[in-house]
């Protein structure tokens, strides 16, 4: 059986719950703190409230982006499932697919894959299966590009340092899932948009592997070498807006309101 998908159709669908307008407000609070009382504590906490609920956000869009580019395609139970309202707690195991990864950016600023969602995409073919493994990583990368240019065309470290600085680590945030998403580990989104291409055996094989590929992610990310190359890279990128990389470390050290800096 088929859906028509017609206006009223995807206005029913796609409703932002409660859930997300909060997190989205907390956000919006956390900016108000950081941008009112700069670098002072309370700034501070509006750092880390602002870089976090942001964070949550850009979950929540990254796997509504994976979502709604399956339902378009024709799988109709992320709807059911609830995956077009924008609710982590929808999201398989959302403590782990939430909490984990909150708790490396608030210790270490490494932004792990967050968020779960169960997609039928076994009878699609292979371009729309590429298309929706690659929708969310396409949805960090651009909130990626629009804070960084909001930072680069109305940023200053003289004027409300904490708000900007803030955005840019977010930005950091965004650029670094994009690329991690984009890995081809099992498990991941990149792996995700080249397992159509491999052979049943190979597919099989990763199967076993996929439940470890976060850990399989951190084990490679602990050899120094690894470390250092992969966040250049991070830097890399996102000095192509032509923001040096020092935003996003005052960013990443002063959300940190319970360490001295």
């Amino acid at each position: 059986m088929t859906f028509a998908v017609g206006g009223g159709r995807v206005r029913g669908a796609i409703r932002p719950s409660p859930v997300f307008l909060g997190i989205v407000a907390l956000a919006v609070a956390g900016g108000v703190l950081a941008w009112t009382n700069g670098f002072e504590p309370l700034g501070r906490v509006g750092m880390f409230v602002l870089v976090i609920a942001g964070w949550i956000v850009s979950v929540c869009l990254h796997e509504f982006g994976h979502a709604y580019t399956a339902w378009k395609a024709g799988d109709r139970d992320v709807e059911m499932r609830g995956y077009l309202t924008l609710n982590p707690l929808k999201y398989t195991h959302p403590l782990l697919s939430i909490g984990m990864p909150l708790l490396f950016i608030a210790i270490g600023g490494l932004a792990l894959p967050g968020g779960a969602v169960y997609l039928r995409t076994g009878g699609m073919d292979a371009a729309t299966r590429r298309r929706i493994s690659l929708a969310g990583p396409f949805v960090n990368a651009a909130c990626a590009v629009a804070l960084l240019a909001a930072v680069r065309a109305f940023g200053s470290l003289n004027h409300h340092g904490a708000f900007w600085t803030g955005l840019a680590f977010l930005a950091f945030l965004q650029i670094t899932a994009t690329i991690l998403n984009l890995l081809p580990i099992p498990g991941f989104d990149g792996y995700g948009a080249l397992e159509p291409s491999l052979s049943p055996s190979t597919r099989h094989t990763m199967q076993q592997i996929e439940p470890y590929g976060w850990l399989i992610f951190m084990a490679l990310i602990f050899i120094p070498t690894l470390n250092h190359a992969f966040f250049d890279l991070i830097d890399q990128v996102f000095e192509l807006s032509g923001i040096s990389a020092v935003w996003s470390d005052i960013g990443n050290a002063f959300m940190r309101f319970w360490e001295r800096v």
